[in-house]
């Protein structure tokens, strides 16, 4: 009777949920809380007693920055909202001042799990592994007296103390600084009123001074330093307290881009007000500061005490990334090397005609970089056949060895046309210094197109052969930057297809002079078309299912979180087709919804390398498509930017899709299932199951290759 009664409860949920409008605020998660979903995930690594302690301390790290980014931008927007009066309703129905509200809940508890970890469990097993975090006041007295010369010699002279009075107002303070706040006594003074000084700890000292040691890493952190010698810089004066803190300022920002007769120098005093002139929406305290000087900041900062966040661990986690240089092997990951691609391994003039032949699909970071995107970069810019290289530039990184090759193929006489995103958020400094150089260095580098962020990355390399003009096209899910494609997964294809060539010519055409080439013949773009041609895709597949030959959609992404695709999604689920979905990130939509979404399933793999890559299958009736793409299915990626996505045409490298697709789904380590309340599940293996994490399967798998 309870089978049945319940199999009567799915059919009544399915009929009332086929009448309600796919649309519904129930049927979607709030982007926002879905992050911090990702974020818990990502705790949960330095949790792991499995990863080893260097990388536990890592990503305690990594969530430290990522809240950054988080108040940065997101709770800085919706603040904007609640001060603008603007009432636009998330995707769940919630307004902005809830949604704060929300925030600020869940990440209270996820705080002080962090603050756990790091002070009862990394810091003392760091300790017995001999990296030792000292305080100053534990020191012998030749380790102070050596400190103290250092302090006066190498610290002292970059401090600045600025007090607070009548003619010195509250002082601008750098977004994320680490900052003392001092109370002072004057004995001198009548009466028994303190006075208040700041000293901002400029960013070109390190925050770990190290110690003489025995066989042990031994380090005093500098605000420990500056709080215990105080007396130096405040000679005469009592100290009564002494505590860090931390602002987080707006660090989101829009170029009047058709008002901006200098796009650089607009962006470069941007990144300035970013620093210095936008709103705090972030206070983050110790947990002995007093309550008074608490709220003195928030006053002075004008936040409300829901903005003020109490932490009884050291501010700043990010700066714990320096104690990874610490040479513990047995700390951290152990060292991989990426595979070097045959085709790649042969002069250029043997590359170039291997792939005339052959297209190659190279998975990053597993797959070099360096002896495959970069080797081909390189290659072309000494080449003397090569006469046109033209590439889109997102994040290069520092030190960049892609716009190294480029400067030096401008250099060599080749016509080298670089589209650079002065707007790739929080790397616009970086940008802008190597655009110049590309510039000095003869090449012709284009800033963008108004009113959108081209993300997509591809480059197009035009060689002289025979008479005539052949092109070679790269394609990839992730950027030309060869630190990241160390840490993140992505997908690159090589091509000579001549119709990729064409589709090439026309995108660089559209980026540089704002074109509208509608006759594309493999490559989809957004904005023009990639919004449409995925739900196309997502119908087709609706239209083309039956009971006998069941339809079928796969796709790995970083973030979903779009109006129309969501819907397209749950009407497939309700025709009966299969969707399996990798994100990583944000995901507003609610699988095992009952009539609704429940032949959808949702699964994160949280690991070592961050998952980057995006990959879509199309079962198409057994006509199988294979597409990759640097857009997400989310409405920034759609609307507002330059995105494309290409098919895998090639059935042996679709094969190769097909592994990667299923091997991260067979995850049973590293893999999150979310389930419709919004909370994400460890899966574990089975009883009779093999523990397999995709990572580490790929990551065997180059060093099996490299012993053969």
């Amino acid at each position: 009777m309870k089978r049945n009664a319940s199999a009567e409860s799915r059919i009544g949920a399915r009929n009332k949920s086929k009448s309600m409008s796919l649309n519904s605020h129930e049927f979607y998660f709030n982007r926002e809380l879905s992050l911090i979903e990702f974020q818990k995930r990502v705790l949960s690594e330095a949790e792991n007693p499995k990863q080893p302690l260097l990388e536990r301390l890592k990503f305690c790290a990594i969530l430290s920055s990522n809240l950054d980014e988080f108040f940065m931008i997101r709770v800085a927007g919706l603040k904007s909202q609640v001060s603008n009066e603007v009432v636009e309703l998330s995707y769940d129905g919630m307004t902005p001042k809830d949604q704060l509200a929300e925030i600020r809940k869940q990440l209270i508890p996820l705080y002080k799990k962090q603050e756990i970890i790091v002070k009862n469990h990394i810091i003392p097993e760091l300790e017995k592994n001999g990296i030792i975090i000292e305080h100053y006041r534990n020191l012998n007295e030749d380790e102070k007296e050596s400190i103290k010369e250092h302090f006066k010699s190498e610290i002292l002279p970059l401090l600045t103390p600025l007090s607070l009075g009548p003619a010195n107002p509250f002082p601008r303070l750098i977004n994320r600084s680490l900052n003392i706040a001092f109370v002072l006594k004057d004995d001198n003074d009548d009466g028994d009123e303190n006075h208040v000084a700041f000293i901002q700890l400029p960013n070109v000292l390190p925050r770990f001074i190290p110690l003489s040691n025995n066989g042990t890493s031994r380090f005093v952190l500098i605000e420990h330093v500056i709080i215990s010698l105080a007396e130096i810089i405040f000679p005469g004066l009592n100290i009564e307290a002494a505590n860090t803190f931390r602002v987080t300022r707006d660090a989101d920002f829009e170029i009047a881009e058709d008002e901006a007769d200098d796009l650089l120098s607009e962006i470069a005093e941007q990144i300035r007000q970013r620093n210095w002139g936008k709103a705090a929406v972030r206070l983050e305290v110790t947990a002995k500061m007093p309550e008074y000087l608490v709220t003195l900041l928030m006053n002075a900062l004008e936040l409300e005490p829901n903005d003020v966040y109490i932490h009884d661990r050291p501010l700043n986690l990010g700066d714990f990334m320096t104690l990874m240089k610490v040479e513990k092997r047995y700390l951290k990951d152990i060292p991989f090397s990426s595979r070097r691609i045959t085709e790649f391994l042969s002069d250029s003039q043997n590359l170039f005609d291997y792939l005339k032949k052959n297209d190659v699909l190279v998975h990053h970071p597993f797959d070099s970089f360096t002896h495959s995107t970069l080797k081909l970069i390189s290659d072309s810019a000494c080449d003397p056949d090569v006469l046109a290289i033209k590439i889109t530039l997102y994040r290069a990184g520092s030190n960049s060895g892609v716009v190294e090759a480029l400067k030096k193929a401008a250099e060599n006489g080749k016509y080298v046309t670089a589209f650079v995103e002065l707007k790739a958020r929080f790397d616009e400094e970086k940008n802008i210094i190597w655009a110049r150089e590309l510039e000095q260095a003869g090449a012709h580098v284009v800033y963008g197109v108004p009113g959108l962020k081209t993300h997509c990355k591809i480059a197009l390399i035009v060689r002289r052969e025979s008479g005539k003009l052949n092109t070679y096209v790269h394609l990839s899910t992730g950027n030309y930057n060869q630190i990241t494609a160390r840490l993140y997964t992505d997908i690159g294809y090589f091509t000579s297809n001549d119709k990729f060539g064409q589709d090439a010519t026309y995108l660089f055409n559209y980026l540089t002079a704002y074109s509208y080439h509608k006759d594309w013949n493999h490559i989809i773009v957004a904005p023009n078309n990639l919004r449409t041609r995925i739900i196309e895709l997502i119908e087709r597949e609706i239209e083309s299912h039956t009971p006998e030959n069941p339809g079928m959609i796969f796709a790995k992404m970083n973030s979903l979180a779009h109006r129309e695709v969501i819907p397209a999604l749950y009407r497939a689920s309700q025709k009966g087709v299969k969707i399996k979905l990798l994100i990583r990130g944000i995901c507003c939509l609610k699988p095992d919804i009952p009539g609704v979404s429940d032949n959808i399933e949702v699964r994160s793999v949280i690991g070592r390398f961050l998952e980057h890559s995006r990959i879509f299958y199309f079962k198409n009736a057994g006509n199988e498509e294979f597409y990759l793409s640097s857009a997400d299915w989310m409405s920034r990626n759609l609307h507002r930017r330059v995105e494309i996505m290409f098919p895998v045409l090639d059935e042996g490298l679709r094969k190769q899709l097909w592994k990667i697709l299923n091997i991260y789904w067979e995850d049973n380590q590293n893999s999150w299932r979310l389930d419709n309340s919004g909370e994400y599940f460890k899966l574990t293996p089975e009883d009779d199951d093999e523990p397999i994490s995709a990572q580490e399967y790929f990551l065997e798998e180059i060093q099996n290759y490299l012993l053969f």
